[in-house]
């Protein structure tokens, strides 16, 4: 089975199971016909947004699993029913919300990792000064301040070879190779494709990684809550409209649960070739079988709004810090 269904096949089932259990215990216990009603269509309501998934096309199709498929997974479990999920009495409910935003970062930090060898210690360490040095100048030229600037000391392993006899290799120390870190904060979003360049100036070919900043993630959070709190209303207005229901004063908040998903972490990737396949002739061994290079895509592949219900800030064509609040909160009905 493919392992993106073996999720949703489980979640099926757990779901099936909570309808069989409202069912059976409202014929053992008589419970009200509006209390079980009302179960039923959240159960049932849940079932048809928990499986709406939408069709993809494109190279995308090569896609492998990676950042967005484990969100999407993490966003799923947040919303998933399970037996304690259910109201706890016959004459309560649940109405829940779940809400995406997209943050545009308020500045950066580029990772940059520069490595050299040498026979000693010393003789590492005075080449990568150098090719810092180079590197650090550049950045001054791009009006990047020293406060701004951070080396860091990563490692420092051994490098062992071997010498080679008649009849033995034998393996000794042949040199150190020295291991740091530049990072490098800034503000302006395009500033990177310069600092790239500045690098290789430099001899330094390794980005390793661009953290995204969002300063006040505080308000991010409150206009979360702001929006969940009026989509849990207006979902209550809409179930005393079409059940008939009226609901006392009694709110409990069961479920206040956040998530962020930084660009580093939903970048996947494919590549978008077909090989054709060899059959073994009986002469193959004499065959060296020389592969073509297949380039891979790397592309950032943001949540989209499949099981939201309000996504803030929907438009996507940059990487974005992505907030996620998932809000359930415990009504009771009047008998």
């Amino acid at each position: 089975m493919h392992r993106q269904a073996m999720p949703r096949l489980l979640g099926f089932l757990a779901l099936w199971r909570l309808w069989h259990h409202v069912c059976m215990n409202a014929l053992r216990y008589d419970r009200p016909l509006q209390s079980t009603r009302l179960a039923l269509l959240l159960i049932a309501l849940a079932l048809a947004g928990s499986y709406a998934f939408a069709q993809t096309s494109g190279n995308i199709g090569y896609g492998q699993n990676g950042g967005k498929v484990r969100a999407e997974q993490n966003e799923r479990s947040q919303r998933t029913l399970t037996a304690q999920d259910l109201p706890p009495t016959d004459v309560s409910m649940f109405v829940d919300a779940d809400v995406l935003m997209n943050v545009k970062a308020d500045e950066y930090v580029a990772v940059f990792g520069v490595s050299h060898e040498g026979a000693t210690v010393q003789e590492a360490g005075e080449k990568m000064a150098v090719n810092i040095a180079e590197f650090t100048k550049a950045l001054k030229a791009l009006h990047v301040r020293d406060s701004d600037i951070y080396v860091d000391f990563i490692t420092q392993p051994k490098i062992y070879g071997y010498e080679l006899t008649e009849s033995s290799a034998k393996e000794k120390l042949t040199g150190f190779e020295l291991k740091k870190t530049v990072s490098i904060h800034y503000s302006d979003r395009d500033l990177i494709d310069k600092l790239i360049v500045a690098a290789a100036g430099a001899q330094i070919y390794d980005l390793i990684k661009v953290d995204y900043i969002v300063k006040d993630i505080g308000a991010v959070q409150e206009k979360l809550r702001t929006e969940a709190a009026a989509i849990v209303k207006q979902k209550l207005a809409s179930y005393e409209k079409l059940l008939g229901i009226k609901i006392v004063p009694s709110i409990e908040v069961y479920a206040d649960r956040t998530a962020t998903y930084y660009p580093t972490q939903m970048y996947d990737s494919y590549t978008a070739a077909e090989s054709e396949s060899l059959t073994r002739p009986p002469n193959l061994s004499k065959y060296t079988v020389l592969r073509a290079r297949k380039g891979q895509t790397l592309f950032f592949n943001a949540l989209d709004g499949n099981g939201f219900d309000k996504i803030i800030n929907p438009v996507v064509i940059e990487p974005v810090v992505q907030f996620t609040l998932y809000l359930k909160v415990k009504y009771d009905v009047a008998p």
